[in-house]
């Protein structure tokens, strides 16, 4: 595995220098020292851009699920109705899961915009170089390493608001394994395409765009 060895050494980071100044004792009153330690001592930046991406994506993958699946119950309760659009757009609406919408929200400013964005700039720095070798490789440890975690949080994520933690190991035991498999045939060729031509920045908002299309999709074929 030497594409993982060159460029991650775990035990080789380096402490930032401290460099000697005129005043060893900085004065408390300047707002610099409140922003340092709101971003950590060792400088961390919350992504702001690609969190605030993933949650608007989010938002929008769960609004269009929701909509469609109201629309067909909707439609196949009123079937038989002349003036079906004007029945049915009232109660789409009126029946829309706002704290679902606010759960899958929150998970995509929270927890899957900072944390894939680490996971690519940490897949980035082991394999910098675009060769075929590299891209292959970031495809197979995205689908073994973080597909199950996404699963793994996201499931944990929604319990967690249903206040259905006990049942969170059923969950898994059912659902997580069928998940991770059905989606490899939809995930491994965005993966190829995130890796190949799509940039470290914009690489949160190409995948939570492919969340939209794959949550409408297992909407879709779920309900059938």
């Amino acid at each position: 595995m030497e594409a993982l060895g060159g460029n991650c050494a775990f035990w080789g980071w380096k402490l930032p220098e401290i460099r000697n100044t005129k005043r060893p004792f900085p004065s408390k009153s300047k707002s610099s020292d409140s922003s340092a330690e709101s971003t950590g001592s060792r400088g961390y930046r919350f992504p702001l851009k690609q969190a605030v991406t993933a949650s608007s994506l989010a938002l929008t993958g769960d609004t269009i699920a929701q909509l469609s699946s109201h629309w067909r119950k909707r439609k196949d309760s009123i079937s038989g109705s002349s003036d079906t659009s004007k029945d049915i757009m009232p109660s789409v609406i009126s029946d829309h899961d706002w704290l679902r919408a606010l759960r899958m929200t929150s998970y995509g400013f929270l927890l899957y915009g900072p944390g894939s964005y680490a996971w690519y700039k940490y897949l980035d720095h082991c394999l910098p170089h675009q060769t075929p070798q590299n891209i292959m490789l970031k495809v197979l440890l995205n689908q073994i390493v973080l597909g199950p975690c996404v699963i793994g949080v996201v499931f944990a994520w929604n319990n967690l608001w249903l206040g259905k933690l006990s049942e969170l190991p059923d969950k898994y035991q059912k659902d997580a394994l069928p998940t991770l498999f059905y989606g490899f045939r939809f995930w491994i060729p965005v993966s190829l395409l995130n890796f190949w031509v799509v940039p470290l920045q914009a690489r949160v908002a190409f995948m939570s765009v492919g969340s939209i299309f794959w949550n409408f999709y297992l909407s879709s074929t779920m309900s059938q």
